[in-house]
């Protein structure tokens, strides 16, 4: 229980430090995303704009001007999203930590890949904007196995208070194609404070095999909060109480651009285990979608 309660605060002392408003001064002009049809993507304030073409003043080369008829897509950014002259994009994987879901949605028509250590797949797609569906796959079969483990990821996000609070559920179901076997699972129900930039997440699973569902519950405690404009750190842990050994600490770090988010962490037992200083992970996201 010491360690939970370690965990929560230090995570909940720098969710208040980065809580930060955007900078007031950025609020006051229209600030726009412009891809031209070569791919080329510009960010920057509206200077002036008519029928044939739309000038921007972009941070780093100052005042461009961009025919109509070279502009692919042409979007509005939120305000909020500017600070200090900079564009913050939209967190590119803002519904996980390492592995953990938060109550927080995929959006409907969005989607994306998960890739830990080569070996374990995740795809998860927004069916709509509370309900997301997932599946995965370690793809033994490329060495000859004889089977291979699936799952699949179905999730309820239910937004509360003006998207600063979310609930959420879901589940896990696996098993191996290739023989028999019995299936295994999660079942989950989870709370997240906060938004897509910085939030704390509390869950509580129970795990099922054979037709039987555990007693004993899995608590989860996770959060992010965003640094930088590509940096966010992350913490993922878990908790059984009856068992005084049974717990895994985790910290590290999500470097993000627009199309892809590196995560890098350890992982740690709660009793300390011996030596070892951590379990390594690395994992890498690409969203994809409108």
């Amino acid at each position: 229980m010491k360690s939970i309660l370690r965990t929560v605060i230090c995570f909940s002392l720098l969710f208040v430090v980065w809580s930060a408003p955007a900078q007031s001064q950025d609020q006051d002009k229209e600030w726009l995303r412009v891809e031209t049809v070569e791919g080329n993507v510009f960010f920057g304030y509206l200077v002036s704009e008519n029928d044939q073409s739309v000038t921007l003043n972009v941070e780093t080369v100052g005042e461009i001007t961009i025919q109509r008829d070279n502009i692919r897509s042409m979007n509005r950014i939120d305000s909020e999203r500017i600070k200090n002259g900079s564009y913050w994009y939209d967190n590119p994987q803002a519904t996980r930590y390492f592995f953990a879901p938060n109550a927080i949605g995929v959006q409907k028509g969005r989607g994306y890949y998960q890739n830990t250590w080569i070996f374990f797949n995740n795809v998860n797609y927004g069916i709509s904007d509370l309900f997301s569906l997932g599946g995965g796959i370690v793809p033994t079969f490329l060495f000859g196995a004889s089977s291979t483990p699936i799952w699949i990821l179905p999730k309820v996000s239910i937004p509360v208070s003006s998207d600063r609070f979310h609930l959420g559920a879901g589940a896990m179901f696996g098993g191996l194609i290739g023989e028999e076997s019995e299936t295994l699972g999660l079942f989950y129900g989870v709370g997240t404070l906060g938004d897509r930039d910085k939030n704390l997440t509390v869950g509580l699973g129970y795990g099922y095999a054979g037709g039987e569902v555990s007693r004993t519950p899995l608590i989860n405690v996770s959060g992010t909060v965003r640094i930088s404009r590509r940096v966010f750190l992350l913490t993922e842990n878990y908790f059984i109480p009856e068992v005084d050994t049974g717990g895994i600490l985790s910290a590290g770090a999500r470097w993000t651009s627009e199309q892809i988010a590196v995560d890098f962490g350890l992982f740690r037992p709660t009793d300390g285990g011996g030596d070892l200083i951590g379990i390594p992970w690395l994992g890498v996201t690409i969203p994809f979608g409108r």
